[in-house]
């Protein structure tokens, strides 16, 4: 079966599936896994779905910034890293360094990079937007990472496709509490 990137029945099945989405988190999390398995279902479903059709990550999700970003994306932009924390940088309600969000032409808040689905830096982008949706590339343990694909399923297509994929995979069964 294909996957499913239609971003308005993603987002509606995502928050219809939230409830049995914590409760499948909760069940990968109390159980051991070989996690090559997970692997294995997000490198395939990654391979079917192109994000940069999509872009819709760049229009939910603040982009955190770590310095090595900083000095990529203003040698990219030929600008000093001062000028460029000016110019494109905002601090999240933690007090942590984001990418700025401006409004795009429907007055939604996305990354100031993104013009249309296409990520005008790409190149040089920031290593959280390369590793997204983070199941294949993240920090730490699948498992570990859980707590953000609740989320993600509810906008991104590559996570809701493979959490429908590993569901099958580790015989979670939607219904029944406490599989």
């Amino acid at each position: 079966m294909p996957p499913i990137t239609d971003l308005v029945q993603i987002r509606r099945l995502g928050e219809q599936k939230r409830a049995e989405n914590l409760r499948f988190r909760a069940h990968i999390k109390s159980h051991v896994f070989v996690e090559r398995q997970f692997r294995k279902a997000a490198l395939e479903t990654e391979s079917q779905i192109d994000c940069q059709d999509c872009g819709e990550c760049c229009r939910v999700g603040e982009v955190e910034i770590t310095e090595r970003d900083v000095a990529k994306l203003g040698r990219f932009l030929g600008m000093t890293e001062k000028q460029f924390m000016e110019k494109h940088t905002a601090l999240d309600e933690n007090g942590l360094t984001i990418l700025r969000r401006v409004p795009s032409a429907d007055g939604v808040l996305g990354c100031e990079f993104l013009s249309g689905n296409e990520c005008t830096v790409y190149e040089a982008r920031p290593a959280n937007c390369e590793r997204f949706p983070h199941v294949v590339r993240g920090a730490g343990s699948i498992q570990s990472r859980m707590w953000e694909f609740v989320d993600r399923a509810t906008y991104c297509p590559i996570v809701y496709n493979w959490m429908e994929k590993i569901k099958g995979l580790t015989k979670f069964r939607a219904g029944i509490k406490g599989n």
